[in-house]
């Protein structure tokens, strides 16, 4: 290649790679703005796939309507599913619903139930804002993704680079046995301390949710 072409593809490149950090400063500004004052808010995970017909959907839009009227904002990932059951919750609940929207090829499509929405284009930044802005995570089952923020936020809290807070695994059905392995080969064996599953609760009741995000709140003297 020519050094006048290497020059110009070298320049090319660096203007691109400029840009991109632009874009991904927008992104961290465009949150934060959006989100600095939603007040206390929990954030629900579980499958894009989930239909009416499961359990995991009744159960997030009966726990979201709970916790909205309990004065929780409610933060998902926008899309549908869990995402969709926690938001049509929020609303119900006559609380904020937020959705923070992620741009894939498939699946992802804000549901119409999003008070406050905000699209990214990168994960990581979506990322940090679930954790910046939300006093407690309420994982329902679901894919790759899930498991995805569920060991973000786990690592997160283990490695104190945040502030604890609960993780609830809601259905000992479905987490059981994850839970079970980490139990009796992760630590077994050594490669996390015991109490680092002091975060996690593997809970069914709602109630028990409800009560422990409340208790939280009150620690943070965040209730109204």
């Amino acid at each position: 290649m020519d050094p006048a072409d290497r020059r110009y593809l070298i320049d090319e490149i660096s203007a691109q790679e400029a840009w991109r950090l632009f874009r991904i400063l927008a992104e961290f500004v465009d949150g934060f703005d959006n989100l600095a004052n939603i007040g206390s808010a929990v954030t629900f995970f579980g499958s894009a796939r989930s239909t009416e017909k499961e359990w995991e959907y009744r159960t997030a839009r009966e726990l979201a309507a709970k916790l909205a009227r309990d004065g929780c904002s409610i933060i998902t990932g926008g899309g549908p599913g869990v995402m969709e059951a926690a938001n049509r919750g929020a609303q119900e609940g006559k609380g904020l619903s937020v959705g923070l929207n992620i741009e894939i090829p498939f699946e992802q499509r804000p549901n119409k139930y999003v008070d406050k929405l905000i699209d990214f284009r990168y994960f990581f930044v979506r990322k940090v804002m679930f954790v910046k802005y939300s006093i407690a995570f309420v994982i329902l089952p679901g894919g790759f993704g899930t498991m995805d923020e569920l060991f973000e936020a786990l690592t997160l809290i283990q490695t104190r680079k945040i502030k604890p807070f609960p993780v609830y695994l809601v259905g000992k059905k479905y987490w059981g046995g994850l839970v079970h392995w980490v139990q009796d080969v992760m630590v077994s064996e050594g490669k996390i301390l015991p109490e680092d599953l002091d975060i996690l609760h593997v809970v069914d009741d709602q109630e028990e949710i409800v009560a422990g995000i409340r208790a939280v709140r009150k620690a943070m003297d965040l209730m109204p």
